[in-house]
């Protein structure tokens, strides 16, 4: 579990319509640091406390300790669909935090808001506007801030590459061990999660090949375009500064 708190939270405790977020707690289950960086930048400069969970067995024990204000989820985890998590939350009841689904499949949006999310939201997304007023429509009234105005879309944030190359040697490792084990459960997780890691970071080459591979997975084939997607893996790690 990550903690990426806001310092200033203890000074400037009343919320201002440039920090309309101070004083609430996110816990953000997702399994790229990449994009929890991302989304990292957006609460600090809203005011929020973040946590991160990078899977749903991690956000679990979270809840049962705590009880942040907003859970924003991934769709797809290493160890099962933020749907269920969705509506493990929603059978809480009144008591449970507001839930934010979010994926980069927007055909998925009617299956979260049909399990208990409050609202969707489309992976990536790096606007300060934009996420602010997501988590605002999630709050009770009260809670609101009434001094919030909207900034002017285009204040975005732009997340810390280290993290995207963490991610692919993550992704590398995991496929690694499957490919030799023909693992097709790991493989299908890994072709998701390098499909969503890539789209995050603009890299269409690599987003194309990762949906390709999870596409000919259920078929015969899938070891060539693995090894291509090995292959290209090891050329992005290759080129990054020592």
């Amino acid at each position: 579990m990550e903690d990426f708190a806001n310092d200033d939270n203890c000074l400037a405790p009343r919320r201002t319509a440039k920090r309309p977020l101070l004083g609430l707690t996110i816990l953000l289950v997702e399994d790229s640091r990449y994009f929890a960086d991302a989304v990292r930048l957006l609460a600090i400069r809203s005011g929020a406390r973040l946590r991160r969970a990078d899977c749903l067995e991690s956000a679990r024990k979270h809840i049962r300790i705590y009880r942040p204000d907003v859970v924003i989820v991934d769709m797809g985890l290493p160890d099962g669909s933020g749907l269920d998590f969705i509506k493990e939350m929603a059978a809480i009841g009144q008591a449970a935090p507001s839930v934010i689904a979010m994926s980069g499949a927007d055909d998925l949006r009617g299956d979260a808001i049909a399990s208990g999310a409050a609202q969707f939201i489309e992976k990536p997304f790096f606007d300060l506007a934009g996420f602010q007023q997501t988590v605002l429509s999630v709050l009770d009234v009260a809670e609101k801030s009434a001094a919030f105005v909207p900034r002017v879309a285009g204040n975005a944030v732009e997340p810390d590459a280290d993290a995207y190359h963490e991610d692919l040697r993550d992704i590398a490792e995991m496929m690694d061990a499957a490919m030799v084990r023909a693992d097709q459960e790991v493989l299908q997780y890994t072709a998701q999660f390098l499909q969503s890691v890539a789209r995050v970071a603009h890299d269409q080459e690599l987003m194309d090949i990762a949906t390709r591979f999870g596409a000919r997975l259920t078929g015969q084939g899938w070891q060539n375009i693995g090894q291509e997607v090995q292959h290209m893996l090891r050329g992005r790690l290759a080129a990054v500064p020592a």
